[in-house]
């Protein structure tokens, strides 16, 4: 059977399709006005402290000052804010995570105040886009997702998803990624890990570190405040990355920087495989080439032809 991903890049959205011995069988179409800032780490401000809501407005470059509730902080905060001052507290040397002290947790009962100060920099992420006349929703319990795990800084716990239910499969995982990982640093593992060899998990796992890395590096080396220091994956290569398999075929996108995107994705992680992306510039529209629009058309239809003559 072959696989084969189709892109097709417009000015005002992005489709994919997934062809499986040239039959569509699943579609995905996403407008590209979306700003899609989730996932986005910033080295923010505190702005102002509303003690009356147990939260504050953190300043991250948006027009609207982002929000922060005190349970938004997260167990580890305590953890994060001592590291945050030993990483800038040293613009030549980087202070080393593995290194770094983890603090009691934060008490679920207690108040913003107690924690944060106006003028205070802090490293937050976006949760929740800005909506009308409201700020992005914040966290600081940070986390990189990737395909296969999610890496989560300042913790040390492993789990695996409840979906992957054979406890032989959970045990393997659980014990594999548990003496890959680094100290500080806890992973969530991921339904399509089922069945993923030990080389392709401890290959994510190094990229991950690696976003982190080049994330703490900025923050050291920040000279503004707000500041982005992590951005999260472009709506296309997030969505493939929820699609990708490693017996894919090919991978055509018709549009030249969406291509260099998707060829840098693949290139971390699957790098024997990166010459399945390939750049279509065809003059036939890329769907019509790859007969996906006939197929849209005839599955959206008001009526569906099915094999042996159902319909």
């Amino acid at each position: 059977m072959t696989s084969e991903v189709i892109i097709d890049v417009q000015p005002k959205e992005i489709s994919i399709a997934l062809l499986e011995d040239k039959s569509l069988v699943e579609y995905q179409n996403e407008p590209r006005e979306a700003t899609f800032a989730v996932g986005n780490i910033y080295l923010g401000k505190v702005h102002k402290l509303m003690p009356g809501l147990n939260a504050c407005f953190v300043d991250v470059g948006s027009e609207k000052d982002a929000f922060l509730h005190y349970l938004d902080l997260g167990l580890q905060y305590s953890s994060y804010e001592k590291y945050l001052k030993q990483v800038v507290s040293d613009r030549k040397k980087l202070f080393p995570i593995q290194k770094a002290t983890r603090l009691p947790d934060l008490p679920k009962d207690g108040s913003i105040q107690s924690q944060l100060k106006v003028g205070q920099e802090i490293m937050v992420q976006v949760v929740k886009e800005p909506i009308n006349t409201k700020g992005p929703r914040l966290t600081c319990d940070l986390s990189f997702a990737g395909r296969y795990m999610v890496l989560i800084p300042f913790s040390d716990k492993v789990s695996v998803s409840t979906k992957i239910k054979k406890s032989e499969e959970r045990t393997r995982l659980k014990q594999l990624v548990q003496s890959m990982k680094p100290k500080n640093f806890g992973v969530i593992v991921r339904t399509v890990a089922e069945g993923k060899r030990a080389a392709e998990l401890d290959q994510e796992l190094k990229t991950l570190l690696h976003r982190w890395d080049e994330a703490i590096e900025r923050v050291q080396k920040s000279t503004q405040t707000p500041m982005l220091i992590h951005e999260e994956e472009t709506r296309t290569v997030a969505l493939l990355r929820d699609l990708f398999n490693p017996t894919y075929d090919g991978i055509y996108v018709n549009d030249a920087d969406i291509f260099k995107q998707i060829h840098h994705y693949v290139s971390m992680i699957a790098p024997e495989k990166v010459d399945i992306v390939k750049h279509y510039n065809g003059h036939v529209p890329i769907f019509d080439n790859f007969n996906v629009t006939k197929q849209l058309k005839s599955g959206f239809g008001r009526t569906v032809n099915y094999k042996r003559g159902a319909y």
